[in-house]
């Protein structure tokens, strides 16, 4: 069994109200190996990074029992850099640099190594690749995740159908399923979008929780309310690899154990807030984690008597 992860592994300068930060490690694929090796230790990673990528974070992550044989590293080039400033509601944000790099002509290679491929996340990243990824392995895992944003929407759609036909679950944010959908109600919005292909929608709402659809179930999971969100870059790919990391460790990827996966995913994603980066990743203990998710459990857990 091994969970493949697909995504970028970059370079973040991040501002909020709340600070700043110097350019440190972030990218998609990063942050959903951080929390998914919290469940698994079979994660195979995809990727691409320039030689200025410390060699001591992919060291880190081996450690944790990520594989990075899939990760090619171009010692002449730089690494793909992102910086944002997010406003006041830590829900906006302005992008006042994006480098692509080493991802501008990047494609994805699946070594051998990784074809006993299981489950597959396809974190955010361009929609054709992610098909190409998907085409190279030689058996249909048991389960295909995939993340995509509003930009793909507008800029590669015709690619992202193809790939949302090819997909069990779509991660989007409420904005993004409403502008995929062209709905504005997020119950409308996933029939529509349920019509495209996936077998599963979550629609992250950040602060206000996530909800799963399926068919005709629907499923909320409230958000934690946190007193201090210091950056909330990377939130959205903790909780895929939350989910996806516990889905790959009970291998169980009905309705049911999804609605668990979503709790553990938003846990993960509480955590990854409280610091810049993977910072507060990197701290987690099992303890942490568990007491999180009880946290969770306590959030919407209430008895009433009706007469």
């Amino acid at each position: 069994m091994s969970l493949v992860v697909v995504g970028t592994m970059a370079f973040d300068a991040i501002e909020t109200p709340f600070g700043k930060s110097d350019k440190i490690v972030g990218g998609a694929a990063t942050y959903i190996a951080w929390s998914a090796s919290n469940f698994t230790n079979s994660v195979k990673q995809i990727s691409v990074v320039g030689g200025d990528f410390p060699k001591k974070e992919l060291k880190l992550l081996e450690a944790r029992g990520v594989i990075l044989d899939g990760v090619e590293i171009k010692e002449k080039e730089k690494s793909f850099f992102w910086s944002g400033r997010y406003h006041l509601d830590m829900n906006t944000r302005d992008t006042l640099d994006t480098q692509l790099n080493v991802l501008a002509n990047f494609t994805p290679v699946v070594p051998e190594l990784y074809q006993d491929c299981e489950f597959l996340m396809l974190g955010n990243l361009v929609p054709a690749l992610q098909l190409s990824v998907i085409e190279q392995l030689k058996n249909r895992p048991k389960l295909v995740v995939l993340d995509t944003m509003n930009f793909w929407m507008e800029t590669a759609m015709g690619d992202l159908e193809k790939v949302l036909k090819k997909v069990d679950v779509l991660l989007i944010n409420d904005s993004e399923a409403r502008q995929l959908s062209g709905q504005y109600s997020l119950v409308a919005a996933a029939k529509t979008i349920l019509e495209m292909g996936p077998k599963y929608l979550v629609i992250k709402k950040g602060e206000h929780g996530a909800l799963l659809f399926h068919e005709e179930k629907v499923f909320f999971a409230p958000a934690l309310p946190l007193e201090m969100v210091f950056d909330p870059t990377g939130a959205g790919d903790t909780f895929a690899g939350g989910f996806i990391g516990y889905l790959a460790k009970t291998k169980d990827i009905s309705f049911e154990n999804m609605k668990s996966a979503i709790i553990v995913g938003s846990a993960l994603a509480s955590f990854c807030v409280e610091k810049f980066g993977t910072t507060r990743l990197k701290e987690l203990s099992k303890a942490d984690i568990d007491d999180r998710i009880q946290q969770f459990k306590e959030l919407t857990k209430f008895e009433i008597e009706l007469e």
